[in-house]
């Protein structure tokens, strides 16, 4: 049964990761409601302080996005969508084949459409997208432009695992 519940942990790094970075934001939500009505750099510099330290936890960078206008006021979402994973800036090839990961976005998420993207420099990656939202996923980061619902979680956390070959410290 512990066996069990390791092996799965490995599997569950991103799942784990937002669910430290929204407990994080919701931690502050207050200080950061304060400050985004004062001066929202400010504001905007405390999530994104957040995010980086909730990153080093797992070895990874991580950018809170807020592409949209307006919603950086929308609290409920925070670390529920938009967010960058810098995991190793200096990886320009995947450990595993594109297609798989392209087929794994099928398998997952179901109705969307892969690509390969950013093509050039001996670089390679994958763009996985519907018309409302896109994954891009490089070798060395993912930027996830939609909201987390549990495809699209299941779909990072395989992507973590076998993408980026990342394990829970200690797993």
């Amino acid at each position: 049964m512990i066996i069990m519940g390791i092996l799965h942990a490995q599997y569950m790094i991103f799942s784990e990761l937002i669910a430290d970075l929204q407990g994080q934001l919701k931690q502050d939500l207050a200080q950061i409601r304060f400050m985004l009505k004062k001066n929202p750099a400010m504001g905007y510099s405390k999530i994104v302080e957040i995010g980086k330290e909730v990153g080093k936890r797992y070895d990874i960078k991580l950018v809170v996005n807020f592409p949209k206008e307006g919603r950086i006021k929308e609290f409920d979402m925070y670390g529920k969508r938009d967010l960058s994973l810098i995991v190793d800036q200096e990886r320009k090839r995947f450990p595993i084949n594109r297609q798989l990961i392209k087929d794994k976005a099928l398998e997952i998420l179901g109705d969307v459409k892969t690509e390969d993207a950013y093509m050039y420099e001996n670089k390679e990656g994958v763009r996985v997208f519907t018309d409302k939202w896109k994954i891009d996923i490089l070798p060395h980061s993912v930027h996830i432009w939609t909201e987390f619902d549990c495809k699209v979680t299941k779909f990072c956390d395989w992507l973590m695992e076998n993408a980026y070959q990342m394990k829970r410290q200690g797993s």
